[in-house]
C-alpha cells in the first residue's frame, strides 16, 4: 500500500461539491466509455480523478492553487513525466461552464488515446 492511500481515501471521503460534479459526469464509464477512477495516487502526488487505461489526470484548482503555481507546476511535471496527460479546470469553470468542461475533457481523451498510440509504434532510429 502506498503512502498516498491513506490520504486518497480521506479525500474520496471528504469529496468537493466541485469534485462531486465532475465525478457524476465521469463516473460508470459515462464520458467515451472510459473507467476513472477518484483520488489516486500517481508520482508521489494524489490525482482527482484518472483514467489509467489512457493515461490521463484531471484536476480541479480550488482558490488555493491560484497562490502556488510552482507548486502546481512541480506537480504536473512529476505526473507527466509518469507518463500522463494532466488538464486542469478551476471550481468556477466546473460550476459555470460544465458543457465546456465535459467538451475539454473529451478533447483531452482524443489527446491521450493519440499519443498512447503513438508511442506504442517501434522508433525508427
Amino acid at each position: 500500500m502506498s503512502r498516498l492511500t491513506p490520504v486518497a481515501r480521506r479525500l474520496r471521503r471528504e469529496q468537493t461539491s466541485t469534485e462531486d460534479a465532475v465525478w457524476r459526469l465521469l463516473r460508470g464509464r459515462r464520458l467515451a466509455g472510459l473507467k476513472f477512477r477518484r483520488q489516486v495516487p500517481i508520482a508521489g502526488f494524489v490525482a482527482d480523478f484518472a483514467c489509467l487505461e489512457i493515461g490521463l489526470t484531471i484536476e480541479i484548482d480550488g482558490v488555493q492553487h491560484a497562490n502556488d503555481v510552482d507548486a502546481d507546476r512541480r506537480r504536473r511535471d512529476s505526473i507527466e513525466s509518469a507518463g500522463y496527460l494532466e488538464i486542469r479546470f478551476t471550481n468556477a469553470e466546473v460550476m459555470e461552464r460544465p458543457d465546456w468542461v465535459e467538451r475539454e475533457i473529451l478533447r483531452a481523451i482524443d489527446i491521450a488515446k493519440t499519443r498512447q498510440m503513438r508511442d506504442s509504434f517501434p522508433r525508427l532510429d
